[in-house]
């Protein structure tokens, strides 16, 4: 998004080239593996009811699927953009590179970037070790990401060691996308293979993940601490691994010394009993209430594993960071004492009603008309704006009885967006991106003169609204996000009718 520099400056992503179909997971009644049907249908209505919005849900019992659920038009065969859940596979990198002997924690940074470091290094950025990165503790007071993005075309690498290490590394907790890249570099430079092209045998292959992508810097090194996109079932498969301690269909995929580690507390993370951030933290992973641990990424991503209850729960949504816990306390409140040593009798009409209700979760499409008498007036201008931020030259539009497109020209080139009515339209744009996205539309005139359309971006957190008003003379375009790491609603946009 342009709105999230974050995601600018990037690289083509990297594809998986796996052609085998996964075989999916066993599946079982809630029931069978020891949970109420009914619980999970009130967790559900929950989410519904207090979270907007999510995308999907698997939850796991005794390594069985006992429910799963995506909520329309998002659908189980789209990856999902993970943000910093992608961190814990980059865990899961070091670990087998520690366990195969190409690496160890204690090994230096420094000693892997000799031609990109300081002339003269501060002694806390010598004394930085594997270990510092993998538990968030490199030393610097706030993540070092944004630094990357600072406007030259310097390698992230060599920008990361020239930044002020303000405090003793492993003494400074400090949540540092920044340094989950150099530990992806580290293991770059360590095996000659990137993280991607590294777990493609040794993790991916073996769990049956395939058609994932990630994303690189313009160095070529996967980005590490965001960027990777997989499947709900996928996510479910990657805490099922660590939940059986890194056997995986009877083989050993991870070494059980590196599952617990990972997963243990290793640092602090704040002093708050009922906060799930500030339980702990282990090797990219962190600690949760009830015995919990789990990986999780920005607006709504989770991969939160119950030991204690042999269970698996992935989330992926649009959910704002600060409802974050809000999802999680539902986890608890409804999931986590439904949750029985023993299976439960069959409860055949309970069931019935949970299956009818996540095979039909959906989000509703923007109630509107469609059509304006309005409409063939307005198909034949041309709508140009001044120099803006957004970086949009031009607007036109083709309205119809049956049919409604926003044409929209920016510094990227021509964008024509179909609009669904009273549906989900799926199709895809590049518009407001770097590259072509699945989207799905809805939308339809709010008033005589007013339009708008809601974007659901498929395989992100996003969800855009935009509206145009043609009132008195003139358009004025408002866009706006569900969620953003910066600015939710751009500046408004005025033209002048031709």
């Amino acid at each position: 998004m342009k709105n999230t520099a974050v995601l600018f400056l990037l690289a083509l992503s990297a594809l998986s080239t796996a052609e085998t179909m996964a075989q999916p997971l066993p599946r079982s009644t809630p029931e069978e593996q020891g949970i109420s049907s009914t619980a999970i249908l009130n967790f559900v209505k929950a989410l519904e009811g207090e979270i907007d919005a999510l995308h999907s849900f698997m939850l796991l019992r005794h390594g069985k699927v006992v429910a799963e659920g995506w909520w329309y038009p998002y659908a189980a065969e789209r990856r999902h953009r993970l943000y910093s859940l992608s961190t814990s596979f980059v865990s899961t990198a070091i670990g087998i590179a520690v366990a195969n002997g190409e690496l160890t924690l204690d090994d230096r940074v420094l000693d892997y970037f000799p031609d990109e470091a300081p002339a003269v290094p501060h002694r806390n950025l010598e004394a930085m070790r594997i270990r510092d990165l993998l538990v968030m503790s490199s030393g610097h007071q706030d993540d070092t990401l944004g630094r990357f993005f600072a406007g030259d075309d310097a390698p992230w690498v060599r920008t990361f060691l020239s930044l002020p290490v303000e405090h003793k590394p492993g003494t400074h907790f400090a949540y540092n996308t920044g340094a989950t890249y150099i530990l992806a570099a580290i293991l770059q430079k360590a095996t000659g293979d990137n993280v991607v092209d590294y777990l493609e045998p040794r993790l991916f292959e073996r769990l049956g993940i395939n058609g994932y992508r990630w994303q690189e810097s313009p160095q070529g090194i996967t980005v590490g601490g965001w960027g990777l996109r997989i499947k709900t079932e996928d996510i479910a498969r990657f805490g099922q691994l660590y939940l059986q301690k890194g056997v995986w269909d009877g083989e050993r995929v991870l070494s059980e010394a590196w599952v617990e580690a990972a997963t243990s507390r290793q640092t602090s993370s704040g002093s708050d009993p009922d906060s799930d951030w500030e339980q702990g933290y282990g090797y990219l992973f962190w600690r949760g209430r009830h015995g919990s641990y789990r990986t999780d990424g920005a607006f709504g991503q989770f991969c939160i594993v119950l030991p204690e209850q042999d269970a698996v729960l992935a989330i992926t949504g649009g959910v704002r960071n600060r409802k974050a816990q809000d999802v999680l306390d539902l986890v608890w409140d409804h999931l986590l004492p439904a949750m029985k040593p023993e299976a439960l009798p069959a409860a055949d009409q309970s069931h019935a009603v949970l299956a009818d209700k996540i095979s039909f979760l959906f989000l509703k499409p923007l109630r509107a008309a469609s059509y304006s008498m309005r409409g063939p007036e307005l198909s034949d201008q041309i709508f140009e704006f001044d120099d803006n931020e957004q970086g949009v030259e031009s607007m036109s539009f083709d309205f119809g009885r049956n049919s409604n497109a926003l044409i929209i020209h920016d510094d990227q080139g021509e964008h024509r967006i179909e609009v669904g009515h009273g549906t989900w339209l799926k199709g895809e744009t590049s518009y407001d991106n770097r590259r072509l996205e699945p989207i799905a539309t809805s939308g339809g005139w709010t008033a005589a003169d007013t339009f708008m359309a809601r974007i659901f971006f498929l395989e992100m957190p996003y969800s855009a609204k935009l509206e145009f008003d043609f009132s008195e003379g003139r358009v004025r375009f408002d866009f706006g996000y569900n969620v953003s790491f910066g600015q939710i609603r751009r500046p408004q946009l005025i033209s002048d009718f031709p």
